[in-house]
């Protein structure tokens, strides 16, 4: 299949330019980007949240395809310049970011902040690897198994940053099972030895792009994009788990909610939410800052019922987040968004640590 095949299989060929390139050892290389008129019309100011309607998808269109379609136009519209080896590891990228957003839809665990729990008949726990596979049980089977609740019928206690890492990796496993079963098989060897948690999975399953100095735009996200939502208020942000939020894009304007998964949060929703953590910071009879989560129900309700209150925290809340360390005028959104490394046979970036 070539670029201009793939185009028309998501009806983007009369939306899409491409420009050839010498490459600086010799070659030449295809750049992809959405024509001018096409980016005002679809993403206007690098928008995506609102990409889903713009791009007519209804229903009845299957959802694999719709999802890899909303992934493909933030790709081709976005200012941060995505490069592939070629057009199977676009393809497979393309599909690693779907098997997230679908398992994030169905993801629903228990939110305990300082407690974690998995599937005794899939996991064990050590001091050390952490949860580790129990021998010759699937990583898919088991990934499923702790994050989807129709396969046990049980919801299970997570962080929100160890739900994240559960989401990618099932994604990433999914994709490896079609395309990379090798790399499967080392990885569910891993598995059974050791869990790579917190900043060793970033370093090993992600990239990040945007910064600091050169941010993304607020309300630019790719489907399948891992990010973070800062708690701006510096009282709050010292009670465990409530630092900030990580969530994944699910695309269609709407942010994972792994605790209510029926009630997926909108840019504004989460905004709104995280800006009340302040209300809800109590403190217990032994002086322990704790989260009391009706009362801050109570204030994100009473928010929403007064449009004046809504735009002033929105106001306040959906801007750039402050450097690391800072509460001042800085708001809730990141600057950067993480997406998993290719795991494409012909470009293969993802290097399984050994334990």
């Amino acid at each position: 299949m070539d670029l201009t095949t793939w185009l028309g299989g998501f009806e983007l060929h009369t939306w899409a330019q491409t420009v050839t390139l010498d490459r600086p050892d010799g070659g030449l290389s295809v750049q992809c980007t959405l024509q001018p008129s096409a980016l005002e019309q679809l993403m206007p100011g690098h928008d995506t949240l609102g990409l889903h309607q713009r791009l007519s998808q209804t229903k009845d269109d299957p959802a694999d395809w719709t999802v890899e379609r909303e992934i493909a136009v933030a790709l081709l519209g976005s200012p941060h310049l995505f490069s592939f080896a070629n057009l199977a590891a676009l393809q497979s990228h393309i599909r690693v970011r779907r098997n997230m957003v679908l398992a994030a839809r169905k993801t629903a665990l228990a939110f305990k902040t300082e407690a974690a729990e998995r599937p005794e008949a899939d996991w064990h726990y050590e001091d050390g690897p952490g949860f580790i596979l129990n021998p010759g049980r699937p990583l898919i089977d088991a990934l499923v198994a702790a994050t989807q609740p129709e396969a046990t019928g049980k919801l299970y206690d997570f962080s929100c940053y160890r739900a994240t890492e559960y989401v990618i990796l099932l994604g990433i496993a999914q994709e490896l099972a079609a395309h990379h079963p090798a790399l499967l098989a080392d990885l569910q060897q891993l598995n059974e030895r050791h869990a790579v948690r917190s900043g060793q999975f970033h370093d090993v399953y992600l990239i990040e792009y945007g910064s600091m100095v050169a941010p993304l735009p607020s309300r630019f996200y790719v489907p399948g994009d891992r990010l973070w939502f800062r708690n701006p208020d510096e009282r709050s942000s010292d009670i465990e788990g409530y630092e900030g939020s990580w969530v994944i894009y699910m695309g269609g304007g709407l942010f994972s909610n792994f605790w209510q998964r029926d009630r997926p949060f909108t840019l504004e929703s989460k905004a709104i939410e995280i800006f009340h953590w302040r209300h809800g910071a109590m403190v217990d009879s032994q002086g322990q800052l704790f989260m009391d989560e009706s009362v801050v129900e109570q204030h994100v309700a009473q928010t929403e019922r007064d449009p004046q209150a809504r735009q002033q925290v929105l106001e306040r809340m959906v801007r750039m987040r402050d450097p690391q360390g800072v509460y001042a005028e800085g708001g809730c959104i990141d600057a950067t968004r993480e997406h998993p490394r290719s795991v494409s046979p012909d470009d293969c970036q993802l290097v399984l640590p050994t334990f």
